[in-house]
């Protein structure tokens, strides 16, 4: 076995040190339209899919670029720079339940061979298969098991980079291509959604992936049109989440969410902010503005349903909130909800509830997919 691993890193570190890595080079195809994201861009080339990130974090350089080859072509004599990624995958490791139930829904689940970061995933069919085997358990994202992941042969490694996450030490140098997932990077729902062509293409499901964009993209537009004709919009002011120690983080208004709540209709308190993530705030600028809020959403995860006692329990002012008083709060409970695997990639579903809770009257037949009204003790 120590022989065969040797091995195989030997034969992963030639094929990685035949992928272009030089400086960019103009790319000549057809590019892919991509309507809503910032940060990703395709181009059809002869013979490949030219794949770019932009970098989030750093504008004077790309994150990522990726040459795309199908595994029964030829590798082209002139290529730009990019790291090649053989496709359609079929030996990957995933690190997120996001992107796992992504790829699942896709039809292409077979490809996912190793994940990590396993309790974290909600996806009854591949906690079985790992369980029987099946699938690897490759340990935590932060320190994943380097050896079983060279010696599974894996032909991919998909997982979300984060600011200054570098060349991921023993990660980057054992020849397989990493594929940095920076999808939660983008500043609209839909420009993360879209990202499915990236990932449609890499799975050998791009007609999946294209039909089902399309198909989500067209509920999104029309019921952010409901909500723009409501009368009432802009009437709900509205807050989110709970206070985590001394500090609350609340959405930019430039963020996914910020932007969801502003094609919901709804007068979030924080809309004037212009960051695209979240924002830390210590609890006493918050109770400023939320002290007149109509909604209140908030997620959690734990075993039982959250109540009006529970939450004023943990932090005696939260019960000053307008939203409070008026029993108009509505929780999320991620222990029990597929809020985190199903809404980066339809944000229909969410921007649905949001318009349920805020102008009920708009959807009079929708029952709440991922929220509950927190009730009182009975």
């Amino acid at each position: 076995m120590r022989k065969l691993f040797f091995i195989n890193i030997l034969l992963l570190m030639l094929v990685w040190s035949c992928t272009p890595n030089s400086a960019p080079q103009e790319v000549e195809g057809n590019k892919v339209q991509m309507h809503y994201s910032d940060l990703l861009t395709l181009t059809d080339c002869e013979g490949y899919i030219y794949a770019e990130i932009a970098n989030p974090w750093d504008s004077t350089s790309p994150l990522h670029r990726y040459i795309l080859i199908d595994k029964e072509a030829e590798v082209p004599e002139k290529l730009p720079a990019g790291d090649i990624v053989r496709t359609p995958i079929s030996n990957a490791v995933v690190y997120t339940s996001v992107h796992c139930s992504l790829i699942n829904q896709l039809g292409a689940y077979d490809c996912i061979k190793g994940v990590c970061d396993l309790k974290y995933i909600k996806l009854d069919q591949l906690q079985k298969d790992v369980e029987a085997g099946k699938v690897r358990n490759l340990g935590e994202g932060t320190n994943p098991i380097i050896e079983d992941i060279i010696d599974m042969q894996a032909d991919a490694i998909l997982l979300s980079p984060f600011q200054n996450s570098g060349t991921y030490g023993k990660l980057g140098k054992i020849g397989i291509p990493i594929i940095e997932c920076a999808d939660y990077m983008e500043t609209s729902a839909l420009g993360r959604a879209e990202w499915m062509k990236f990932y449609g293409i890499l799975t050998g499901k791009t007609y999946e992936a294209d039909t089902t964009f399309t198909a989500l993209e067209k509920r999104y537009n029309e019921l952010k049109s409901l909500a723009s004709q409501n009368e009432r919009k802009g009437k709900q002011k509205v807050i989110t989440d709970l206070k985590f120690g001394n500090t609350w983080y609340m959405p930019g208004g430039q963020s996914t969410v910020g932007r969801l709540l502003a094609d919901a209709g709804a007068a979030y308190l924080f809309a004037e902010r212009t960051e695209s993530g979240s924002i830390p705030l210590a609890p006493e600028e918050v109770f400023d503005r939320a002290i007149d809020a109509d909604v209140w959403v908030l997620k959690y995860n734990q075993a039982t349903d959250k109540t009006y006692a529970e939450i004023e329990q943990e932090y005696a002012n939260y019960a000053n909130i307008k939203a409070f008083k008026q029993r108009n709060v509505y929780g999320c409970n991620t222990a029990v909800s597929a809020f985190y695997e199903e809404t980066p990639f339809h944000p229909d579903l969410l921007l649905k509830d949001y318009i349920k809770i805020l102008y009920p009257e708009l959807l009079p037949d929708y029952k709440l997919r991922y929220y509950k009204k927190i009730e009182d003790e009975k």
